[in-house]
């Protein structure tokens, strides 16, 4: 999971620092824009810093994006997009819907854990657009929770649960995986980790528990 999270960055920090000749101008931007987030953090961003990433003119930038909020829309949606591949790739072999929960919660923690900036760039933006911290349009357009919803809702044809249920078991989840994104940050789990076997198996075994307490 934390392999398919890295998978996704090389190539597009490589195409990110040659130079813009032709092409499609937005997606270098966007591309610039991302590399210059990872290496140096969102303060650095603007779009005469873009444009110097990219290689174009100060001006180029302003054919795509009329302003630096409309530029870090676009990598909230990219980083989105990002989140939802490695959500995909961490789940799409497991072979029942328990394991693709977990495997998606994890690799929703793990993709923070690697990506940071991006990580809180993405959430920044969609607070800013919608209070419900989602994919671009709202949490019902964003592919990464209709993923994790999907994957419920075959639990619930399965179980029997109500549609509101399976609604209110997606945010569940999402809140835990988003709370635990923000917690393992600190080195406050490093001996629960070690223990472990690691951050994924922290990871797993903190999702794994999700109600355990209340189910006794």
């Amino acid at each position: 999971m934390a392999d398919a999270a890295r998978s996704l960055r090389p190539e597009t920090l490589q195409a990110a620092n040659k130079p813009y000749h032709h092409g499609d101008l937005q997606n270098a931007l966007v591309d610039a824009a991302q590399t210059i987030l990872e290496r140096e953090g969102p303060a650095a961003l603007s779009l005469r810093a873009v444009a110097r990433e990219a290689g174009v003119s100060p001006a180029a930038p302003y054919h795509h994006f009329k302003d630096k909020d409309e530029l870090i829309n676009a990598v909230a949606q990219r980083g989105f997009q990002m989140l939802t591949e490695c959500m995909h790739v961490a789940s799409e072999k497991k072979e029942t819907d328990a394991e693709r929960g977990l495997a998606l919660g994890v690799a929703y923690v793990c993709f923070a854990r690697d990506h940071p900036a991006m990580y809180h760039t993405m959430f920044d933006a969609s607070r800013k657009r919608d209070p419900k911290y989602a994919g671009s349009g709202g949490r019902q357009h964003s592919s990464a929770y209709q993923m994790a919803r999907e994957v419920r809702e075959r639990e619930g044809v399965r179980t029997g649960a109500a549609p509101l249920d399976i609604e209110l078991t997606t945010i569940a989840n999402w809140c835990a995986a988003h709370g635990l994104a923000e917690l393992s940050q600190s080195n406050g789990f490093d001996d629960l980790k070690k223990q472990l076997g690691g951050d994924e198996a922290f990871f797993a075994a903190v999702l794994s528990h999700l109600g355990a307490a209340a189910s006794r």
